[in-house]
């Protein structure tokens, strides 16, 4: 059958698909590419870009790979200043040099420094760049510490910080793991159909693993109760029926309330526990490799 223009109905087939981005953020779209593949399959693709500004959580490095996640944000008027009158944009904790030796950062933030006053480039080669005694030299001509240290004054309360700091230019850069696209969190959720645990990832709105390292911690503060609603009630927990003749997996008919047992064939009593459904499911693939784990209940309900 064809349309009023002459083209056979099944020629395409309506395939909408929505923008998966955090509701109620803006977006531009960026390119639009369409694409064919050799099965005849035609495909879009569309780039999205967005302008954000930095926010807490979002990761920053500097070119010696001295990386780092911001951990405040706070206005101008707070943020210490020079006795110039300058403020810096950015304050690292110092804990970072002594573990990664980024020694090359340190060179930079002296080098722009006095680059800044003799209006020159300064090489920052690890064996063969300029020394750190001529940059020295440079600063201490400029009026600068030859340490490559100002005196701070407190933004808050005016006070001079008992302690100068090092402080200089220095290029950062923003790193791609920003905390807008990794922040999740979930209460109930969708689970893996085959072990009926919770799914995994952010993209499946997956639930938040607890390790076997964070075992160990509950398991040495003893809260038996919170590991148990962590790997059990609030992961897989299921009701399953087991014989207490032979310890197998049990069945009750949930409309007649008969017994019944796979091994014993007979209509034998049968208890009912609760465990996790991996289990349950690890039980059951065992037997099917000819090895019979068997439950035995000392306190049972029938």
């Amino acid at each position: 059958m064809a349309n009023p223009h002459g083209m056979p109905e099944n020629m395409y087939r309506s395939n909408p698909l929505s923008y998966k981005g955090p509701a109620g953020e803006t977006a531009i779209v960026d390119k639009v590419l369409l694409t064919m593949t050799d099965e005849g399959q035609f495909n879009i693709k569309t780039l999205v870009r967005q302008t954000r500004r930095p926010e807490i959580g979002d990761k920053f490095s500097s070119r010696h790979g001295q990386k780092g996640v911001c951990g405040i944000i706070v206005d101008q008027e707070d943020f210490p200043f020079s006795e110039r009158g300058i403020t810096p944009d950015l304050i690292m904790n110092p804990h970072g040099f002594p573990s990664r030796m980024t020694v090359g950062k340190m060179i930079e933030l002296l080098g722009g420094k006095a680059g800044l006053e003799s209006g020159r480039f300064h090489d920052g080669t690890a064996f063969g760049g300029d020394t750190v005694d001529s940059i020295q030299q440079t600063l201490v001509e400029a009026g600068y510490s030859y340490k490559g240290k100002d005196m701070l004054h407190c933004g808050i309360t005016g006070e001079a910080l008992e302690v100068n700091v090092f402080m200089g230019p220095v290029y950062y850069q923003k790193l791609k793991h920003m905390v807008q696209d990794k922040m999740h969190a979930r209460a109930r959720g969708p689970r893996v159909v085959l072990t009926r645990q919770p799914t995994e990832g952010r993209a499946r709105d997956g639930g938040l693993r607890l390790g076997e390292m964070e075992r160990d911690c509950l398991i040495g503060y003893g809260a038996s109760q919170l590991i148990l609603e962590r790997l059990m009630i609030s992961s897989d927990q299921f009701e399953a029926q087991v014989c207490t003749k032979c310890g197998l997996l049990g069945y009750r008919h949930h409309i007649t309330g008969k017994n019944a047992c796979t091994l014993c064939k007979t209509e034998a009593e049968v208890a009912t526990l609760k465990l996790p459904y991996a289990c349950k499911l690890l039980f059951q693939e065992l037997q099917a490799m000819n090895i019979a784990p068997r439950v035995q209940l000392t306190d049972s309900r029938l």
